[in-house]
């Protein structure tokens, strides 16, 4: 995975993928991937999971939130530590997908798997669940905004064209302010190139 201070993509699913299953000596596993963007999205695919699947042993989830992949939570959900969560939570860092939560039902089958098979299980059917899922690369972008007065709107929009900025806002008046959405790693230079013009004021917002 690239270093933080240097990615200005991420990776995210677009919809909640079909259900994977995987079986071991009687136990059902049911693996899906679920786009999420809040822990409140979260609690309500839980929650919904636990009414659809109320005679379930288990409902072990991990997640990942945050276009810098900085939140994260893995859940064993009784299982024994650590052999359930982790190896979810694992498939995540795998694919590198985040805003995402991986949830792995499990049935139990009358067979203790051991520490071993049930990592190897939860691994398995989370990495199912997210071979299924649409993975998209999506650009983190930050909001410059700039301000000038009407006699410079020429120079300005120049720019803009030349470096193919998308305008998220813009109000022109004898002031004008456009605010301009930049991808991350261009900032710096971008906003340099601004500044170099006599009369533009910018603000990363």
């Amino acid at each position: 995975m690239q270093e933080e201070s240097q990615r200005d993509t991420y990776k995210t699913i677009t919809k909640t993928s079909a259900e994977s299953l995987f079986k071991d000596r009687g136990s059902k596993f049911i693996g899906q991937a679920h786009p999420v963007r809040t822990e409140e999205e979260i609690e309500e695919v839980l929650t919904s999971l636990h009414q659809q699947h109320d005679k379930a042993s288990h409902i072990c989830y991990a997640w990942q939130l945050g276009k810098n992949y900085e939140h994260y939570r893995a859940n064993d959900d009784g299982e024994p530590g650590n052999s359930a969560g982790p190896p979810i939570y694992g498939q995540l860092q795998s694919f590198e997908v985040t805003n995402t939560l991986v949830t792995v039902i499990r049935y139990y089958g009358g067979t203790n798997l051991g520490v071993g098979g049930l990592i190897q299980a939860y691994k398995t059917v989370a990495q199912l669940a997210l071979e299924t899922a649409k993975i998209v690369v999506k650009t983190i972008t930050e909001e410059l905004q700039l301000k000038f007065e009407y006699a410079l709107l020429h120079t300005v929009m120049r720019i803009i064209k030349e470096e193919q900025l998308t305008i998220a806002s813009q109000e022109m008046e004898l002031s004008c302010a456009v605010t301009v959405s930049v991808r991350k790693n261009d900032l710096e230079r971008i906003q340099e190139r601004f500044d170099a013009v006599f009369g533009i004021q910018t603000t990363i917002l």
